[in-house]
């Protein structure tokens, strides 16, 4: 194979830069010491961390053309804050900035000392906000452009390798337009990143995590929301139908609350808002129909199961296992009323 000129030259220069390194390094022996460890490629990335004043909800979301962004970017505790970390990313930021807020140190506190322990902090972006809403936001100056951050009451917003410099002044527009839960206004920037040009090479993943103000001790159950789209070509759409989902499931365990507590009216409502966000999920149906079953109102769970059972007859199948576990009465003449739903008569012979 004959190889261009440029590649032939370029060739024997680094031969040579080579023999001449190995050499040094040879007369220096074990004196030598390997190059300090450079991150390969950036996670190009606009994203948001925010807290919501009224509620206290802390919360990040974060768009990237970037494999599965969410699982090393986005970063919250419940009473403690949030934090993203992009660019040449270094997720321990995420971990120890948590960590430095929840020993007392404010947003502005833990970023700074990070960042002064940090060589590469030149090709950082970070940003935190804690659980007073204090922010701090960090775009090192070797970020590839467009890259910046822009702060504001309780939030900030930050972006690196942008089509350009209007995304991050637009996702803050945005964000104080917007009304309603944390998560909605978060998704707002997001929106307005995208139609301002977005990431310069396009778009892969998505992720949302909000936390409560105050953490229960339950980790589990202190987060609001936590989506990750790894890969679709679509993420913000498919991230705003998961939230979507989410919040249905939000009211669905609300309602299972409620019927603990013995409140079946409260329980009712929140069933009710789920399936009118998601109306065509039989699963939901399926458990407000179990709910209506166990408080006596069978008349009007009859055609909540009859749905089910027409969409798909495994729900039928799984429905007297429900007696064994208790979940459902063991009432023989209920269970064939249930079971009954939406079979069609027997024909008399």
């Amino acid at each position: 194979m004959i190889l261009p000129l440029t590649f032939t030259l370029a060739a024997a220069v680094s031969v040579g830069a080579f023999s001449r390194a190995r050499g040094a390094a040879a007369a220096a022996g074990r004196q030598a010491r390997p190059a300090p460890e450079r991150p390969l490629r950036p996670v190009h990335t606009y994203s948001i961390v925010a807290r919501d004043p009224r509620t206290g909800e802390m919360g990040v979301a974060v768009q990237s053309h970037w494999f599965s962004v969410g699982s090393s970017v986005a970063w919250a505790e419940a009473g403690v804050g949030a934090v993203a970390t992009q660019s040449f990313i270094d997720p321990s930021y995420g971990r120890n900035g948590l960590e430095l807020m929840r020993g007392g140190a404010s947003a502005v506190d833990a970023l700074k000392t990070l960042l002064a322990k940090d060589a590469g902090r030149d090709v950082r972006q970070v940003a935190m906000v804690d659980a007073r809403g204090r922010v701090a936001a960090h775009t090192g100056a070797k970020c590839i452009e467009a890259a910046g951050d822009r702060a504001g009451h309780q939030y900030s917003v930050q972006a690196n390798m942008m089509a350009n410099a209007r995304v991050w002044p637009a996702m803050a527009r945005a964000f104080e337009a917007s009304r309603g839960e944390l998560a909605e206004r978060m998704l707002a920037a997001l929106d307005a990143a995208e139609a301002e040009g977005g990431d310069i090479r396009g778009r892969q993943s998505a992720a949302l995590i909000v936390v409560r103000g105050e953490s229960t001790g339950r980790p589990w159950a202190d987060r609001t929301f936590d989506l990750r789209v790894d890969d679709h070509p679509e993420p913000l759409k498919e991230l705003r139908r998961l939230v979507r989902l989410q919040r249905a499931y939000n009211h669905m365990n609300a309602g299972d609350a409620a019927v603990e507590r013995k409140d079946n009216e409260a329980a009712l409502r929140e069933y009710a808002a789920a399936e009118r966000l998601v109306p065509d999920n039989v699963e939901m149906i399926y458990w407000h129909a179990v709910a209506l079953a166990n408080m006596n109102r069978v008349e009007e769970a009859l055609p909540l199961f009859r749905r089910v059972f027409a969409a798909d007859p495994n729900w039928r199948t799984l429905t007297p296992r429900l007696v064994r576990s208790g979940i459902l009465p063991d009432d023989k003449r209920l269970l064939e009323r249930i079971l009954g739903a939406g079979r069609p008569p027997r024909k008399r012979r």
